[in-house]
């Protein structure tokens, strides 16, 4: 056992009776983090939304001693099916199965019955899709409890609520209490990834896993006016302990500036005081640029759509990404949640249909051409307010220089940090339509998943297409989320009459997920098909010609033709390495010869311009 010792020396610090109790005892006693920083002090408002341990609907949450607890999967399902059993608000409605066999399952509260009455909006509240970061889960179940006996069903009169209490169910159940080391509770948590080893908030774009096929099937079915994703931060200290974005806030980039406007100019200013009158500190979601030094500034952490804020703005789902503090206590933390869903309620109760035009009109913009690839700015773009935790530095023998060491006091000084926004660095025209060939069904089922509209040709057709030959393509050197990646900066358009067979697909961009069309489909695009390595067959040649046969061939060209032999000439000036490489010499004529590969790099997904 090479890492004995390793583990040994972690058992003596982590390890407390609790430990040998199994984990789904909801009064064991919370495990030692003495390796983490202190947590300042904490006695919100809040507090007051507890219910005793004696009371009949306590969740496993409330009645750990600690409240340092969440329920494992079974338990979960067996307390939301009793309290479906007992109240006619609520019901249970299985979406998805997962790798392991596992129901993923809403939990949905509505005073319509079966059937959504229309003009009310929706909200839809999704937790674990991190596991370890499981405070949606809590927060929810104190809350659907609350709406179902305890006064606060008036919640359900213009409004209705979806809980996802765990997407990833495979991931919650790999649990223990070394998943996250650098998060306070609960004592037990669940794994980030899945089953399959994916992290599912990189998959919103290009759909692999079927806990992302079967939410985006939810989300079609029911049509949330907003959609919360409940995470818990990694990094640096600070006093927020309910930290949350979205794509445009601060009037940053969005592809959905209606609803980003709203977000920003009501939806915050009224959350931020709902968490505040509960003794929260809400703060914007930023990530530290260094983690040697606090004081280095902020960004953004990117736009992607892989990620559920950058799909969410794609896909005009207005969207909101919280990430609570990690170094806050479960408790605190699971409060705050709560706070923000029922502040939630009541303001999509009161304004929603405001959030719903909005988002009809950013469903009508149909851009000519698309940003890309968004990037960290290289120099600030705004300097931000920042509420710091005070630190100092101290020798570490371990790592053999200073390491930070956060003291969990607040400090009396409000920092003021350079913040870096992302910029693109790619721009793509809006084609009126895009035609993938039927033998890449995998691609057209995909597109499928996404609810993108699509029009199937039962025969053979021939369309003037521009296809696209890429240039000096690059596979990543590492494998990510399954797959071997792929970029292209530069491509070559070349039209062509091009013959798609029985079962191709007219993927028309005038469409409100046409953003999303031109982003899956332009292998140029960081989050298309081709960059997450789903077009490996394109990068293949798969004829060759012997030097014995090319070199004659060759000699007779550069003698029949003048201009051929002056572009010779010059690049062998050009290029000495060229020049003293008789293999790429003779493959420089192949290239110009009708015997080359005309498909080699050529991506076979044409344009209708």
């Amino acid at each position: 056992m090479r890492h004995a010792p390793i583990f040994a020396a972690l058992s003596v610090l982590i390890a407390s009776p609790a430990m040998s109790q199994p984990p789904s005892l909801p009064n064991a006693a919370p495990w030692d983090q003495a390796f983490l920083p202190p947590a300042p002090a904490w006695d919100g408002a809040s507090k007051a939304l507890l219910r005793d341990a004696s009371d009949p609907w306590v969740t496993a949450f409330e009645a750990d001693a600690a409240h340092d607890f969440s329920p494992i999967y079974v338990d979960t399902r067996a307390w939301f099916d009793r309290l479906d059993q007992a109240s006619e608000l609520i019901r249970i409605e299985q979406f998805g199965v997962s790798p392991e066999g596992r129901p993923i399952y809403a939990v949905i509260a509505s005073k319509d019955g079966a059937a959504f009455d229309p003009a009310k909006p929706v909200l839809m509240i999704q937790a674990g899709i991190h596991p370890g970061e499981i405070d949606g889960k809590d927060a929810g179940m104190m809350l659907l409890r609350d709406i179902a006996f305890y006064g606060k069903d008036g919640l359900l009169d213009r409004v209705n609520l979806i809980l996802i209490p765990i997407l990833s169910v495979d991931g919650h159940e790999r649990a223990s209490a070394y998943s996250r080391p650098n998060q306070r509770g609960p004592r037990i948590q669940g794994w980030r990834n899945t089953a399959t080893n994916q992290n599912l908030n990189r998959d919103y774009l290009k759909l692999d896993q079927p806990e992302m096929r079967a939410v985006r099937g939810l989300i079609l079915k029911y049509r949330p006016d907003l959609y919360v994703d409940v995470h818990v931060t990694d990094g640096m200290d600070y006093q927020y302990d309910v930290t949350y974005g979205f794509n445009g806030e601060d009037g940053a980039f969005s592809r959905s500036p209606n609803s980003s406007a709203w977000l920003d100019s009501v939806f915050k200013p009224a959350m931020n005081a709902a968490l505040e009158r509960e003794g929260h500190i809400p703060g914007e979601l930023v990530f530290g640029m260094d983690d040697d030094d606090p004081r280095a500034g902020l960004n953004d952490g990117g736009l992607g759509e892989r990620f559920s804020n950058g799909w969410g703005a794609a896909a005009h789902v207005p969207t909101i990404l919280i990430e609570n503090h990690s170094l806050k206590p479960h408790e605190q933390r699971v409060l705050g949640t709560y706070v923000f869903i029922e502040a939630a309620l009541r303001l999509l109760a009161d304004q929603g249909a405001a959030l719903r035009a909005a988002t009809e009109e950013d469903k009508a913009l149909r851009p000519a051409e698309i940003l890309a690839n968004f990037e960290q700015e290289d120099a600030p773009s705004s300097t931000r307010a920042f509420k710091g935790i005070r630190y100092e530095m101290v020798d570490s023998a371990a790592s053999g220089r200073k390491e930070i060491r956060w003291l969990g006091e607040a400090d009396p000084e409000i920092w003021s940090l350079p913040f870096y926004g992302s910029r693109p660095t790619l721009t793509l025209k809006r084609p009126a339509a895009y035609w993938v060939p039927g033998y890449r069904a995998d691609i057209i089922e995909r597109l499928k998943a996404h609810g993108i509209e699509m029009e199937a040709v039962s025969e053979p057709r021939t369309i003037a297409v521009s296809m696209l030959r890429l240039v000096d393509p690059k596979l990543a050197t590492r494998a990510n989320e399954g797959h071997v990646q792929a970029s292209v900066e530069a491509v070559e358009v070349e039209a062509r009459d091009w013959i798609f067979p029985a079962g191709s697909v007219r993927v028309s961009t005038d469409q409100p997920l046409g953003d999303i069309v031109v982003l899956l489909l332009e292998p140029q695009s960081s989050e298309s098909f081709f960059a997450w390595g789903m077009f490996p067959e394109v990068l293949s040649r798969v004829e060759y010609i012997e030097p014995y046969a090319i070199a004659p061939l060759a000699d007779r060209m550069l003698a029949a033709d003048p201009a051929l032999k002056a572009e010779f000439e010059a690049k062998l000036a050009a290029e000495p390495g060229f020049a003293a490489d008789p293999h790429a010499r003779l493959a420089w004529f192949y290239e110009r010869t009708p015997f080359y590969d005309d498909r080699y790099l050529l991506y076979p997904v044409g344009r209708e311009d």
